[in-house]
């Protein structure tokens, strides 16, 4: 590992210490470089998330070395059950070379400290209450060279100097925005709330969507955007939420926490989904989708996770993309550290956004199209009465939708799913 120059100096600084920052840092500092990462809170903290994990982000937790036995607290599930049209379907996750058959639940409010204290023990140097501001640039050349931040329960002004910094800040991403990085407006966001109740229905081993939100308040049953899920958690308690996109007519009129209170109400009430058992209040995030921050690489500032818009687009996935993006980033970063000169290395670093276009960017173009679909609520009722009586067709679409394939030697499905993400365009 390269020694520090000083406490406050670095090969590479990473904002925001989420499975983005985790998984960057982790795998920068395991191939030798010196890595600063900054997390504005201190550990554990709480964070709005669905707690269910895909095959997609299990391989990630197992690339990072994150023992992911049941002894060690995390809950196994099969696959996904959905429930819409009068239908209900249990489809368990694929078979693939590439991914594990199963995927995992864990509460984010200690979810996100493993990864942390994971890339600690790689070599990376934590800081806790560390609260980045404004980017260090360089007047001649326009890049950055650090961070200013306010440092543990005094808010000490402190300055950190590195060549590349890595904004893993969020969807927030003060970094980016200071740096003249704004949101596109035209991609796709979604918004999630959830709570928690205490639940017979605690140790289920399917994650659950829900393609109808019924309101039945009123004089007339109203279908409301978006989706529901249902996850157990295995410690008495379900997450019970919700993603709608702002792509529905609903978006800006709605009280999305009413919504959650009304679809919660029209539940079977033996599940315990009632605001008695409610153990914690309702919170909610946004889901920044589909590259909805470009460019992911500038100046010397790299975008990961929800700070680039990585959300999936088809199913509102955040944490898989997140650790992808870091492990992407890493790769990138360790290669170009290794070129002799600035010129070689600029290089190496443009070569970021290219793969990760290259990776997701046909996929999120469908995503996008898919999404302009499902903001109607009735094009979501006619696709969940129809498509969920054929079994086959849902095999397919939980593949689309999870975006678990194997890239060759694959079934037909795959090579469809492959085949169609290779031609759409990768904006």
């Amino acid at each position: 590992m390269t020694e520090p120059l000083s406490d406050n100096t670095a090969d590479v600084i990473v904002v925001g210490a989420g499975p983005a920052g985790s998984a960057t840092a982790y795998h920068l500092a395991r191939s030798g470089l010196d890595v600063l990462l900054l997390e504005k809170t201190a550990f554990p903290r709480e964070k709005v998330c669905g707690d269910g994990l895909t095959p997609r982000a299990t391989k990630q937790l197992v690339s990072m070395g994150i023992d992911i036995s049941e002894e060690a607290g995390w809950l196994r599930n099969k696959g996904l059950r959905i429930i819409g049209g009068g239908v209900r379907l249990q489809l368990d996750w694929p078979e693939l070379a590439s991914f594990p058959d199963y995927g995992l639940v864990r509460k984010r409010d200690d979810f996100d400290e493993q990864l942390a204290r994971q890339a600690q023990k790689a070599g990376a140097r934590l800081y806790e209450r560390c609260n980045v501001g404004a980017p260090i640039i360089d007047d001649r050349t326009g890049r950055i060279t650090g961070v200013k931040a306010r440092l543990g329960e005094e808010k000490r002004d402190v300055t950190f100097h590195a060549p590349l910094v890595v904004a893993a800040d969020g969807n927030s991403t003060r970094l980016s925005l200071a740096m003249g990085l704004h949101r596109r407006e035209d991609r796709p966001m979604g918004v999630a709330v959830r709570t928690y109740f205490t639940s017979p229905r605690h140790d289920d081993d399917y994650l659950e969507s829900w393609l109808e939100l019924w309101d039945r308040r009123g004089p007339q049953d109203r279908l409301l955007p978006g989706y529901g899920w249902i996850f157990g958690m295995g410690d008495g308690t379900s997450n019970v939420g919700l993603g709608v996109l702002n792509t529905s007519d609903s978006f800006k009129e709605l009280d999305w926490r009413e919504v959650l209170k009304a679809w919660c109400a029209s539940l079977p009430e033996d599940w315990g989904y009632t605001p008695d058992n409610m153990t914690g209040p309702i919170r909610g995030a946004a889901l920044p989708m589909a590259f909805n921050r470009q460019p992911h690489y500038t100046r010397g500032l790299l975008l990961v996770g929800d700070a680039g818009g990585l959300v999936n687009p088809f199913n509102g996935e955040g944490i898989a993309y997140a650790m992808e993006s870091g492990q992407i980033a890493a790769e990138v970063i360790v290669q170009a550290h290794a070129r002799a000169t600035p010129a070689q290395r600029e290089i190496a670093l443009r070569r970021y956004p290219r793969v990760l276009k290259d990776t997701y960017g046909g996929y999120y173009t469908l995503g996008r199209a898919f999404v302009k679909l499902i903001g109607n609520p009735k094009i979501m009722q006619i696709a969940a009465q129809r498509g969920l009586t054929h079994p086959m067709l849902m095999k397919f679409t939980l593949k689309l939708l999870a975006n678990l394939t194997d890239p060759t030697g694959g079934d037909a499905m795959d090579r469809v799913i492959n085949g169609l993400s290779k031609v759409a365009p990768k904006a």
